[in-house]
Protein backbone atom coordinates (compact mmCIF):
# COMPACT_ATOMS: atom_id res chain seq x y z
CA UNK A 1 0.00 0.00 0.00
CA UNK A 2 1.11 3.82 -1.12
CA UNK A 3 0.04 7.21 0.17
CA UNK A 4 1.87 8.56 -3.17
CA UNK A 5 1.20 5.83 -5.54
CA UNK A 6 -2.36 4.29 -4.76
CA UNK A 7 -3.50 0.94 -5.98
CA UNK A 8 -7.18 -0.17 -7.45
CA UNK A 9 -7.89 -3.50 -7.76
CA UNK A 10 -10.70 -4.48 -9.02
CA UNK A 11 -11.14 -9.07 -8.92
CA UNK A 12 -13.23 -11.66 -9.83
CA UNK A 13 -13.42 -14.61 -12.06
CA UNK A 14 -13.82 -15.41 -15.26
CA UNK A 15 -17.42 -14.36 -16.42
CA UNK A 16 -18.02 -12.73 -12.65
CA UNK A 17 -18.67 -9.53 -14.35
CA UNK A 18 -15.52 -7.30 -13.62
CA UNK A 19 -16.56 -5.47 -16.59
CA UNK A 20 -19.36 -3.66 -14.83
CA UNK A 21 -16.93 -2.21 -12.00
CA UNK A 22 -14.45 -1.38 -14.55
CA UNK A 23 -17.35 1.01 -16.28
CA UNK A 24 -17.77 2.73 -13.37
CA UNK A 25 -14.40 3.39 -12.19
CA UNK A 26 -13.39 4.71 -15.73
CA UNK A 27 -16.33 7.07 -15.27
CA UNK A 28 -15.37 8.42 -11.80
CA UNK A 29 -12.01 8.52 -12.90
CA UNK A 30 -12.86 10.94 -16.19
CA UNK A 31 -15.13 12.94 -13.24
CA UNK A 32 -12.56 13.67 -10.63
CA UNK A 33 -10.01 14.24 -13.52
CA UNK A 34 -7.58 11.18 -12.23
CA UNK A 35 -4.83 9.52 -14.55
CA UNK A 36 -5.23 6.04 -14.37
CA UNK A 37 -2.84 3.41 -15.43
CA UNK A 38 -4.74 0.41 -16.19
CA UNK A 39 -3.26 -3.42 -16.20
CA UNK A 40 -5.59 -6.06 -17.35
CA UNK A 41 -5.10 -9.46 -15.03
CA UNK A 42 -4.77 -11.39 -18.27
CA UNK A 43 -1.47 -9.87 -19.13
CA UNK A 44 0.10 -11.86 -16.31
CA UNK A 45 -0.64 -15.31 -18.29
CA UNK A 46 2.22 -17.52 -18.14
CA UNK A 47 1.65 -19.02 -21.74
CA UNK A 48 -0.03 -16.89 -24.97
CA UNK A 49 -2.98 -19.48 -26.92
CA UNK A 50 -1.37 -21.88 -28.43
CA UNK A 51 1.19 -22.51 -25.78
CA UNK A 52 -1.47 -22.78 -23.19
CA UNK A 53 -3.19 -25.44 -25.63
CA UNK A 54 0.44 -27.21 -25.83
CA UNK A 55 0.45 -27.23 -22.36
CA UNK A 56 -2.80 -28.27 -21.14
CA UNK A 57 -2.60 -31.48 -23.58
CA UNK A 58 0.88 -32.31 -21.40
CA UNK A 59 -0.19 -31.70 -17.92
CA UNK A 60 -3.48 -33.97 -18.94
CA UNK A 61 -1.24 -36.78 -20.23
CA UNK A 62 0.98 -35.94 -16.77
CA UNK A 63 -2.56 -35.99 -14.72
CA UNK A 64 -1.29 -32.42 -13.45
CA UNK A 65 -3.70 -29.96 -13.30
CA UNK A 66 -3.43 -26.24 -15.08
CA UNK A 67 -5.64 -23.53 -15.15
CA UNK A 68 -5.44 -19.90 -15.97
CA UNK A 69 -6.95 -19.36 -12.35
CA UNK A 70 -3.59 -20.94 -10.38
CA UNK A 71 0.13 -20.40 -9.79
CA UNK A 72 1.20 -22.81 -13.12
CA UNK A 73 -0.67 -21.03 -15.55
CA UNK A 74 0.13 -17.25 -14.54
CA UNK A 75 3.40 -15.03 -13.16
CA UNK A 76 2.18 -14.23 -9.96
CA UNK A 77 5.65 -12.82 -8.80
CA UNK A 78 5.61 -10.44 -12.16
CA UNK A 79 2.30 -9.37 -10.92
CA UNK A 80 3.84 -8.63 -7.58
CA UNK A 81 7.10 -7.24 -8.49
CA UNK A 82 4.67 -4.09 -10.82
CA UNK A 83 2.48 -3.56 -7.48
CA UNK A 84 5.49 -3.43 -4.91
CA UNK A 85 7.43 -1.13 -7.66
CA UNK A 86 3.91 1.11 -8.23
CA UNK A 87 3.94 1.41 -4.76
CA UNK A 88 7.45 2.81 -4.32
CA UNK A 89 8.02 4.79 -7.00
CA UNK A 90 4.50 5.01 -9.21
CA UNK A 91 5.97 2.95 -12.66
CA UNK A 92 6.63 -0.41 -13.34
CA UNK A 93 6.33 -2.98 -16.36
CA UNK A 94 3.14 -3.57 -17.83
CA UNK A 95 1.75 -5.51 -21.54
CA UNK A 96 -1.13 -6.48 -23.17
CA UNK A 97 -2.82 -9.31 -24.05
CA UNK A 98 -4.33 -9.65 -27.68
CA UNK A 99 -7.58 -11.19 -27.54
CA UNK A 100 -9.25 -10.99 -30.71
CA UNK A 101 -8.46 -9.19 -34.89
CA UNK A 102 -9.42 -5.46 -33.19
CA UNK A 103 -7.06 -5.70 -30.32
CA UNK A 104 -4.86 -7.46 -33.07
CA UNK A 105 -4.90 -3.70 -35.56
CA UNK A 106 -4.57 -1.72 -32.06
CA UNK A 107 -1.43 -3.61 -30.67
CA UNK A 108 0.20 -5.14 -33.95
CA UNK A 109 0.28 -8.63 -32.74
CA UNK A 110 -1.59 -11.28 -33.64
CA UNK A 111 -4.87 -12.65 -31.72
CA UNK A 112 -3.92 -14.99 -28.41
CA UNK A 113 -0.22 -13.46 -28.03
CA UNK A 114 1.34 -10.65 -25.75
CA UNK A 115 2.40 -7.51 -26.79
CA UNK A 116 6.36 -6.80 -24.94
CA UNK A 117 6.55 -5.30 -21.75
CA UNK A 118 7.06 -1.39 -21.67
CA UNK A 119 7.19 1.18 -18.69
CA UNK A 120 4.07 2.67 -17.15
CA UNK A 121 4.54 6.46 -17.38
CA UNK A 122 5.21 8.02 -14.59
CA UNK A 123 2.60 10.81 -14.23
CA UNK A 124 -0.54 8.39 -13.48
CA UNK A 125 -2.49 8.99 -10.11
CA UNK A 126 -2.68 5.29 -9.52
CA UNK A 127 -2.72 1.92 -10.86
CA UNK A 128 -6.13 0.29 -11.50
CA UNK A 129 -6.11 -3.62 -12.03
CA UNK A 130 -9.15 -5.74 -13.36
CA UNK A 131 -8.54 -9.45 -13.13
CA UNK A 132 -8.78 -12.43 -11.53
CA UNK A 133 -5.91 -12.05 -9.16
CA UNK A 134 -6.09 -8.46 -7.32
CA UNK A 135 -5.74 -9.89 -3.98
CA UNK A 136 -4.40 -13.55 -4.55
CA UNK A 137 -2.23 -15.03 -1.89
CA UNK A 138 -0.36 -18.29 -3.08
CA UNK A 139 3.03 -19.08 -0.95
CA UNK A 140 5.04 -16.01 -0.04
CA UNK A 141 2.49 -14.14 -2.72
CA UNK A 142 0.43 -11.75 -0.91
CA UNK A 143 -1.09 -9.44 -3.67
CA UNK A 144 -4.00 -8.42 -1.12
CA UNK A 145 -1.29 -6.31 1.21
CA UNK A 146 -0.02 -4.11 -1.92
CA UNK A 147 -3.77 -3.08 -2.62
CA UNK A 148 -5.39 0.28 -1.14
CA UNK A 149 -8.85 -0.30 -2.45
CA UNK A 150 -9.69 -4.25 -3.34
CA UNK A 151 -13.25 -4.90 -4.84
CA UNK A 152 -14.84 -8.28 -5.41
CA UNK A 153 -17.11 -8.86 -8.16
CA UNK A 154 -18.41 -12.26 -7.04
CA UNK A 155 -21.67 -13.00 -8.50
CA UNK A 156 -24.16 -16.26 -6.96
CA UNK A 157 -21.92 -19.76 -8.59
CA UNK A 158 -24.88 -20.90 -11.35
CA UNK A 159 -25.22 -17.06 -12.03
CA UNK A 160 -21.22 -17.34 -12.84
CA UNK A 161 -21.28 -20.30 -15.25
CA UNK A 162 -24.74 -18.82 -17.04
CA UNK A 163 -22.47 -15.68 -17.67
CA UNK A 164 -19.33 -17.52 -18.89
CA UNK A 165 -20.99 -19.79 -20.71
CA UNK A 166 -22.89 -17.23 -22.68
CA UNK A 167 -19.79 -15.14 -23.22
CA UNK A 168 -17.67 -18.35 -24.51
CA UNK A 169 -19.85 -19.35 -26.75
CA UNK A 170 -21.39 -16.55 -27.88
CA UNK A 171 -18.34 -13.80 -28.38
CA UNK A 172 -15.68 -16.28 -28.35
CA UNK A 173 -16.65 -19.27 -30.19
CA UNK A 174 -16.32 -22.39 -28.14
CA UNK A 175 -18.33 -24.84 -28.13
CA UNK A 176 -20.68 -25.46 -24.65
CA UNK A 177 -19.28 -28.88 -24.21
CA UNK A 178 -15.24 -27.28 -23.86
CA UNK A 179 -16.86 -24.49 -21.82
CA UNK A 180 -18.60 -26.55 -19.43
CA UNK A 181 -14.97 -28.75 -19.36
CA UNK A 182 -13.05 -25.71 -18.42
CA UNK A 183 -15.39 -25.09 -15.62
CA UNK A 184 -14.32 -28.26 -14.00
CA UNK A 185 -10.80 -28.76 -14.78
CA UNK A 186 -10.37 -24.87 -12.90
CA UNK A 187 -12.37 -25.72 -9.64
CA UNK A 188 -9.72 -27.23 -7.40
CA UNK A 189 -7.73 -23.53 -8.70
CA UNK A 190 -10.99 -21.97 -8.46
CA UNK A 191 -11.42 -22.67 -4.47
CA UNK A 192 -7.88 -21.97 -3.49
CA UNK A 193 -6.93 -19.18 -5.53
CA UNK A 194 -9.91 -17.29 -6.23
CA UNK A 195 -12.85 -17.57 -3.27
CA UNK A 196 -10.07 -16.71 -0.85
CA UNK A 197 -9.55 -13.19 -2.31
CA UNK A 198 -13.24 -12.08 -1.28
CA UNK A 199 -12.42 -12.75 2.39
CA UNK A 200 -9.35 -9.96 2.07
CA UNK A 201 -11.26 -7.11 -0.02
CA UNK A 202 -12.69 -4.10 0.78
CA UNK A 203 -15.67 -4.33 -0.40
CA UNK A 204 -17.84 -7.30 -2.18
CA UNK A 205 -20.45 -6.87 -4.91
CA UNK A 206 -22.48 -9.97 -5.61
CA UNK A 207 -25.08 -10.30 -7.74
CA UNK A 208 -28.17 -12.85 -7.45
CA UNK A 209 -30.32 -13.70 -10.17
CA UNK A 210 -34.27 -13.55 -9.40
CA UNK A 211 -34.56 -16.00 -12.12
CA UNK A 212 -34.18 -19.42 -12.50
CA UNK A 213 -30.95 -20.64 -12.87
CA UNK A 214 -30.83 -24.25 -10.99
CA UNK A 215 -29.31 -25.23 -14.06
CA UNK A 216 -27.04 -23.61 -15.42
CA UNK A 217 -25.99 -25.73 -18.32
CA UNK A 218 -29.16 -25.04 -19.61
CA UNK A 219 -29.92 -21.53 -19.14
CA UNK A 220 -30.72 -19.82 -22.34
CA UNK A 221 -30.46 -16.22 -21.26
CA UNK A 222 -28.70 -14.13 -18.95
CA UNK A 223 -30.76 -12.70 -16.44
CA UNK A 224 -30.87 -8.58 -17.19
CA UNK A 225 -30.14 -6.00 -14.35
CA UNK A 226 -34.12 -5.61 -13.81
CA UNK A 227 -33.96 -9.50 -12.71
CA UNK A 228 -31.46 -9.34 -10.46
CA UNK A 229 -30.50 -7.91 -6.93
CA UNK A 230 -27.18 -6.92 -5.64
CA UNK A 231 -25.66 -7.77 -2.32
CA UNK A 232 -23.14 -5.24 -1.32
CA UNK A 233 -21.09 -6.17 1.57
CA UNK A 234 -18.52 -3.94 3.55
CA UNK A 235 -15.47 -5.80 5.04
CA UNK A 236 -13.16 -2.66 5.74
CA UNK A 237 -13.88 -0.12 7.54
CA UNK A 238 -16.91 -0.80 8.30
CA UNK A 239 -19.43 1.49 7.51
CA UNK A 240 -21.95 3.20 10.10
CA UNK A 241 -25.41 3.33 10.80
CA UNK A 242 -25.30 6.88 9.59
CA UNK A 243 -23.54 6.05 6.16
CA UNK A 244 -26.13 2.53 5.76
CA UNK A 245 -29.07 4.61 6.11
CA UNK A 246 -28.16 7.90 4.22
CA UNK A 247 -27.41 5.37 1.32
CA UNK A 248 -30.79 3.27 2.14
CA UNK A 249 -32.30 6.84 1.33
CA UNK A 250 -29.95 7.76 -2.00
CA UNK A 251 -31.08 4.13 -3.53
CA UNK A 252 -34.71 3.18 -3.51
CA UNK A 253 -35.39 -0.01 -3.22
CA UNK A 254 -32.28 -0.61 -0.74
CA UNK A 255 -32.47 -2.98 2.16
CA UNK A 256 -30.01 -3.15 5.06
CA UNK A 257 -29.80 -6.83 5.73
CA UNK A 258 -27.37 -7.32 7.79
CA UNK A 259 -24.56 -4.74 10.30
CA UNK A 260 -22.13 -4.25 7.14
CA UNK A 261 -24.45 -5.60 4.30
CA UNK A 262 -27.06 -3.89 1.92
CA UNK A 263 -29.25 -5.41 -0.94
CA UNK A 264 -30.05 -2.77 -3.92
CA UNK A 265 -31.96 -3.61 -7.19
CA UNK A 266 -30.11 -5.23 -9.34
CA UNK A 267 -30.76 -2.10 -12.03
CA UNK A 268 -28.83 0.05 -9.48
CA UNK A 269 -25.96 -1.26 -9.52
CA UNK A 270 -23.98 1.26 -11.64
CA UNK A 271 -25.42 4.07 -9.32
CA UNK A 272 -24.73 2.24 -6.52
CA UNK A 273 -20.75 1.24 -7.60
CA UNK A 274 -19.64 5.15 -8.49
CA UNK A 275 -21.96 6.28 -5.23
CA UNK A 276 -20.06 3.99 -3.12
CA UNK A 277 -16.35 4.14 -4.91
CA UNK A 278 -16.14 7.79 -5.60
CA UNK A 279 -15.61 8.89 -1.84
CA UNK A 280 -13.05 6.27 -1.41
CA UNK A 281 -10.81 7.00 -4.66
CA UNK A 282 -11.20 10.56 -3.94
CA UNK A 283 -9.65 9.76 -0.18
CA UNK A 284 -6.90 7.86 -1.71
CA UNK A 285 -6.23 11.09 -4.03
CA UNK A 286 -6.42 13.46 -1.26
CA UNK A 287 -3.98 11.28 0.93
CA UNK A 288 -1.82 11.70 -2.38
CA UNK A 289 -2.06 15.56 -2.40
CA UNK A 290 -3.65 14.93 -5.93
CA UNK A 291 -6.77 16.67 -4.68
CA UNK A 292 -6.99 19.09 -2.23
CA UNK A 293 -10.59 19.26 -2.76
CA UNK A 294 -13.62 17.46 -4.93
CA UNK A 295 -16.92 18.80 -6.05
CA UNK A 296 -19.06 16.29 -7.73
Amino acid sequence: MSNKHPIIAVTGSSGAGTSTVKNALERIFQRIGARAAFVAGDSFHRYNRVEMKEELAKTKAEGVNLSHFGPEGNLFDKQLELFQGYGRSGTGERRQYIHDEAEAALYGGDPGTFTDWEQIPQDTDLLFYEGLHGGVMAGDIDMAKEVDLLIGVCPTINLEWVQKLRRDTHERGYAPKDVMFTIYRRMYDYMTYILPQFSVTHINFQRIPLTDTSNPLCVTNVPTADQSLVLIHFLKPKPSVEYKINLKGLIDGTMITGFNTLVIPGGKMMYAMELILIDRIVELLKRRGQLAEFKG
